[in-house]
């Protein structure tokens, strides 16, 4: 029985995690509002994890020096941080806020997080990796499952936090 369980999730050893400059923002669960170009604007990623020639997971993310409590807060952070970084020739903010995550295959978004956190920690300038959450059961649950710790509650979101341990 255990072996079948592994089996089926033996297509996660052959993946990889890579840089997207689109995606069908419609297949987003948590936020299909937020198109294609702010994905992108002012250092702003999208990361798949590939499965061949198959995206089956995907994370967006903005890189901030605060943490943001909303989309709207998250973009302007994004921005600052963006500003900040042309002007003084530095990396271009410290946390990487992870604002949606989502998977089209079983197993994918827990991996997908696991790529992206290796990467962050491998990162010269990054010292953190923060979601902004919707406030959601399934999305405490995901979070949590995977090591991640409530950093705060706002009014719409939850920050989670994937702590780095040297």
């Amino acid at each position: 029985m255990l072996s079948k369980i592994l089996d089926k999730f033996e297509w996660l050893k052959k993946v990889k995690l890579v840089e997207l400059n689109e995606i069908d923002t419609s297949e987003d669960p948590v936020r299909p509002e937020l198109d294609n170009w702010f994905r992108q604007q002012y250092g702003r990623k999208i990361y798949g994890l590939q499965d061949r020639d198959e995206i089956v997971a995907v994370m967006c993310f903005a890189f901030t020096n605060e943490v943001p409590a909303s989309v709207e807060e998250l973009d302007t952070m994004s921005k600052q941080a963006h500003t900040e970084s042309i002007n003084t020739a530095q990396a271009q903010g410290k946390i990487a806020i992870a604002y949606t995550v989502w998977s089209r295959k079983r197993g994918g978004g827990q991996k997908i997080v696991e790529e992206v956190f290796k990467m962050i920690k491998q990162s010269n300038h990054l010292t953190r990796l923060v979601t902004l959450s919707p406030k959601t059961e399934m999305a405490r649950k995901f979070h949590t499952k995977n090591g991640a710790i409530e950093l705060r509650e706002n009014k719409n979101t939850v920050n989670f936090e994937y702590v780095f341990n040297e």
